[in-house]
């Protein structure tokens, strides 16, 4: 468990750059109504949070090799018209959905079988023709059965990839939702204010959901903040729970109540990420220990033993009459 020490030092660190950035972020999100309350005080709503940049900024990030995969899927997708079953269309999707990257589970599955089957063609061809050798031909059309079903995964490698990077900062995130909602009660603008303060590829995560927003695939924020936790369930829980008790501060009419409930948000991401912290340390000490025993106990009794060894192999072939 973590001390309320450790805690409080966590909240101290960020406390007054973020008291900064939450004044320079709260200016930027409002707009002015030009009414006044009973008080006389000026009303002012957030403003609608835009995200067209969403585009440049993906394109921005996603590393050279993601993009030219995206286009050769498109161009396997338009030569090799094929139809892929539901099962595989529906883990395809989710995994091309994860590294928001833009294809269809029919041009992946046309990628995985087109680029392949060009790779042994006009590898053997050039073989061929340079060599005059079989070898080389039968060389290129097995590297291209091989490559076949690798490429098929390759959805799947990208999406595992993406999942571990934004596991890391995950505890960023949360921390930043639930310190700027203790500020200003508004889910829209905190989910806006991580999503510029974080790095890739959460961020990206972030933008995608208020994109998803402006565009009207989901009606509200909260639907599309709920479709993306989905994508979460089988690997981190507590980001879900965590998020799950943010949203619930939204309706406290309590203020004391709403920032026990955000508090308990940034405890259950920081109490989860430490017991998950353990049991990974636990499970690594069997490997650890035996690469111990493998790369450093074994190689000295092996320096001990072939020295007895060799003197005992040489103290047999002794004759008495050597002596």
């Amino acid at each position: 468990m973590v001390n309320a020490s450790d805690f409080n030092q966590i909240i101290e660190r960020y406390n007054k750059r973020l008291r900064e950035e939450f004044n320079e972020h709260s200016r930027g999100s409002e707009r002015r109504t030009g009414h006044t309350d009973d008080s006389g005080a000026e009303l002012v709503v957030p403003k609608r949070v835009t995200y067209r940049e969403y585009q440049e900024f993906k394109e921005t990030y996603l590393p050279s090799h993601v993009s030219l995969y995206e286009r050769l899927c498109k161009w396997s997708a338009r030569i090799l018209k094929l139809k892929v079953d539901d099962k595989t269309a529906s883990s395809l999707q989710e995994s091309i959905a994860i590294c928001h990257i833009n294809i269809t589970p029919a041009g992946a599955v046309s990628f995985s079988i087109l680029v392949p089957i060009l790779i042994a063609m006009l590898g053997g061809l050039a073989s061929f023709l340079l060599f005059q050798s079989l070898f080389f031909i039968v060389y290129f059309i097995i590297l291209g059965l091989i490559l076949s079903p690798l490429f098929a995964r390759l959805p799947e490698f990208l999406a595992n990839s993406w999942r571990l990077k934004a596991s890391n900062q995950m505890v960023q995130c949360i921390f930043y939702i639930a310190s700027y909602m203790r500020h200003t009660s508004n889910l829209e603008i905190a989910i806006d204010f991580a999503s510029n303060h974080l790095a890739p590829p959460l961020s990206l995560d972030m933008k995608r959901i208020l994109w998803d927003v402006e565009t009207g695939h989901y009606m509200s924020v909260k639907e599309s903040v709920d479709n993306y936790l989905e994508t979460w369930r089988r690997w981190n829980i507590e980001f879900i729970e965590s998020f799950h008790l943010i949203e619930a501060s939204l309706n406290e009419p309590s203020e004391d109540r709403r920032l026990a409930l955000i508090d308990k948000a940034l405890s259950v991401m920081l109490d989860e990420t430490y017991e998950r912290m353990l049991h990974y340390a636990h499970e690594l000490k069997g490997p650890v220990a035996m690469l111990y025993t493998l790369g450093t106990i074994l190689p000295i009794l092996g320096l001990v033993i072939l020295p007895l060894v060799a003197s005992f192999m040489t103290s047999d072939s002794l004759t008495p009459r050597m002596l």
